[in-house]
């Protein structure tokens, strides 16, 4: 509410765009971006300008013509006469294949680890801190060749497995180890397939569920109600169940060696497990210091705490240290999770058709395509690493302290 002697309020200006403080650093800030769209915009004219004068035109034509090779290692159908597009597909699948159970197997790898190193057991501690020494400091392409050299050197070739003489056998009459790749059974899906999938993933669903669920009553009430056998309860028991009801709808199709090599069943390639392996010991190698620094960050007085509370010492780590320590690790853990999906592109090295041994090497060599090449490769290792930092972040933001 205005008075006879306040003042006339004064009205805009544009001097007071750089003079008004209120003004000022929006200013700059406007000009600072119109400078850097000019900027960018002379560097794409120019680029284009120079590739017209060259002769080369930015064309993706070449996705829609033949592609020409195989690919041994696919998810989905493929054959030498589909098109560039549906090979980039196949190495895209490939890719995403492999980062995921990288990231699974890493973590598992370093959680363990962390957690060990932390042992009272002096023999423990020492083989985990030589475990996360040996392969953090080695690079992965290494450990890449040497797991693959292993397989192809150690494992015996499939005419192994034949006759009287045979040296190998399979195991349990299920698994076959070779030089060419693991051959592990593959399941074969009826009618009502569907619905025990279903029933599977409801059984998962159940399982966080009752985890959660005991853990509301033990902070709430301090009631301690069993965890792992109910689990493993809610896991089975209505798979099995619906599996005979619906009439045994999933088989199994076994491998069987016929001729010169294994029939039936589903191949692992040797390039996909030295890929994955590799990744998994030496991400997994960073990843115990994450979960190390993310326990020590705990203060003690916690543990002790919930130790005179009278909670196993499994218990105190589950319900007490790691939930806290969590939000220490999980950052770091990001960027680990990053670096697994970009170093997945050294797949190359033993044959395995990631999307840059299919889009960036094959299909680039063959058309000639580089810069479009380079742009998707660019595009799609951007869109998976912005995807996984967004999923990160938002699980991050739910282990994160909540300030009342």
């Amino acid at each position: 509410m205005t008075t006879l002697t306040d003042p006339p309020r004064a009205g805009f200006r544009l001097y007071l765009l750089f003079n008004d403080t209120r003004y000022r650093s929006l200013t700059f800030q406007a000009i600072a971006l119109m400078l850097l769209i000019f900027a960018f915009a002379y560097l794409g004219s120019n680029l284009f300008r120079n590739l017209t004068a060259a002769g080369l035109n930015i064309s993706y034509d070449f996705l829609g013509s033949s592609a020409g090779y195989d690919i041994n290692q696919r998810l989905i159908e493929y054959d030498s006469q589909s098109t560039n597009a549906r090979a980039a597909v196949v190495g895209i699948l490939n890719t995403l294949l492999v980062a995921f159970l990288a990231c699974v197997t890493a973590t598992i790898f370093g959680v363990i680890a962390g957690v060990l190193r932390l042992s009272n057991n002096w023999l423990v501690s020492k083989l985990m801190a030589f475990y996360v020494e040996i392969f953090r400091n080695i690079p992965v392409l290494i450990w890449i060749i040497i797991i693959f050299t292993i397989m192809t050197a150690v494992l015996p070739g499939p005419n192994k497995f034949r006759g009287d003489s045979a040296t190998a056998s399979m195991v349990l009459d299920m698994f076959a180890f070779t030089n060419r790749g693991i051959y592990v059974p593959a399941p074969t899906w009826g009618a009502g397939s569907s619905i025990l999938v279903l029933t599977f993933i409801a059984s998962i669903a159940g399982i966080f569920a009752y985890r959660r669920y005991t853990t509301k009553l033990l902070y709430d009430t301090g009631r301690l109600l069993p965890v792992f056998w109910p689990s493993i309860a809610l896991l089975l028991m209505p798979t099995i169940l619906m599996y005979f009801v619906l009439g045994r709808p999933v088989g199994l199709d076994l491998p069987e060696l016929r001729g010169f090599n294994f029939q039936g069943g589903l191949k692992i390639g040797g390039p996909l497990i030295a890929l994955w392996f590799a990744l998994s010991v030496y991400t997994g190698a960073f990843i115990a210091e994450n979960v190390r620094a993310g326990i020590q960050s705990v203060s003690k007085g916690q543990t002790e705490a919930a130790l005179a509370l009278g909670l196993r010492p499994g218990r105190v780590m589950n319900l007490v240290v790691l939930p806290q320590a969590l939000r220490v690790i999980i950052p770091p853990l990001i960027s680990q999770f990053l670096n697994i999906t970009k170093n997945s592109s050294l797949a190359i090295a033993v044959g395995y058709a990631d999307v840059t041994a299919t889009l960036g090497g094959i299909t680039l060599n063959q058309t000639g395509r580089a810069i479009e090449c380079v742009v998707l490769l660019m595009l799609f290792y951007l869109t998976i690493s912005l995807s996984i930092s967004a999923i990160m972040n938002v699980y991050n933001n739910s282990v994160k302290l909540k300030e009342r």
